[in-house]
């Protein structure tokens, strides 16, 4: 007597199924045959929050910030503070003619920042009159730096290169691959004759991987300016934006000291913030950080992935 064909279709399937199951591999972080399953990577960004007054701010949970990477939100994991890995900063000085009146400043404020920072920190300084040059290479070493401080002194009818000297310091800190770094400017008022455009400046910058901060002693704003000129202004204004710097103009070189004094502060107590990016083979351009509370404000610069 035939088999009941409804008995036998279910037969065939039950067996169909078992021997999927038989061969069946749970997917974790590899799937069919061992082949790879991208998971999100952990990356990390150093993040200052600050007050109303640049001041930095302690004490915040992985839940206060968001982390955005060309407008899409990542998670984030955790934060680590305080931070207690070196930074190598590059202190940028100008010594043209236009920065005359403001040596004795200019000497005094860059002392109080070295003697802040060189503990932990590489430091150098580097000159822009004529050509970029270096002063004092990467150093701990204090005496070094406090005799490179008392050797800075304007070049007479001499003007401004800084923007070669971005260039240069940012090539140099690519070569070195710190993990953190940060250039400081301290620029007077003056005719730039360097020949760079300011998007390859910011280019060479993001490629560095630093942060971007300056104090503009009375900066130009009003009057009309030359084309070498205005790419600095633009690289002074976009540049700590764009890299997680900031930026004060001052009016008196006599605040150099205390504005050294809290972007040593702030470089002091980042926050580590440890993100998920999804595996791709683009990486992207573009960082945003911020926090919830709508009294601060945040100030991001990506990491180096470790060796």
């Amino acid at each position: 007597m035939a088999g009941d064909p409804r008995t036998s279709s279910n037969a065939s399937a039950l067996a169909a199924a078992a021997a999927l199951l038989a061969g069946a591999v749970v997917l974790g972080p590899f799937g069919l045959a061992g082949r790879l399953v991208a998971q999100p990577a952990p990356v990390a960004m150093y993040v200052s929050v600050l007050d109303k007054d640049g001041l930095p701010v302690p004490g915040l949970t992985a839940g206060e910030f968001v982390v955005r990477e060309n407008g899409v939100r990542r998670e984030v994991l955790r934060v680590e503070q305080p931070v207690t890995g070196p930074i190598d900063i590059a202190l940028l000085v100008d010594n043209t003619a236009a920065s005359s009146e403001y040596l004795q400043d200019t000497r005094q404020g860059v002392t109080a920042f070295v003697e802040a920072m060189h503990a932990t920190h590489f430091i150098s300084l580097v000159t822009f009159a004529d050509r970029p040059t270096v002063a004092v290479d990467y150093t701990h070493d204090l005496a070094k730096l406090k005799a490179g401080t008392g050797r800075l002194f304007p070049i007479q009818r001499s003007g401004s290169y800084l923007l070669d000297a971005l260039i240069e310091t940012s090539k140099a800190l690519a070569k070195r691959k710190p993990e953190r770094a940060a250039i400081i400017v301290i620029s007077a008022e003056g005719p730039e004759l360097g020949n760079y455009h300011h998007d390859e400046v910011l280019s060479a910058l993001a490629a560095g991987g630093a942060s971007l901060s300056a104090l503009v002693l009375t900066p130009r704003t009003a009057e009309r300016v030359s084309d070498e000129t205005r790419h600095r202004l633009l690289v002074l204004d976009r540049g700590p934006v764009q890299s997680g710097g900031v930026r004060y103009d001052l009016i008196s070189s006599m605040a150099l000291t205390g504005k050294l004094k809290l972007m040593a502060s702030q470089l002091s107590n980042q926050y580590r913030v440890v993100y998920a990016r999804p595996e791709s083979l683009i990486p992207p351009d573009k960082f945003e950080v911020s926090v919830t509370r709508p009294d601060l404000e945040a100030h991001g610069t990506p990491a180096r992935r470790r060796n």
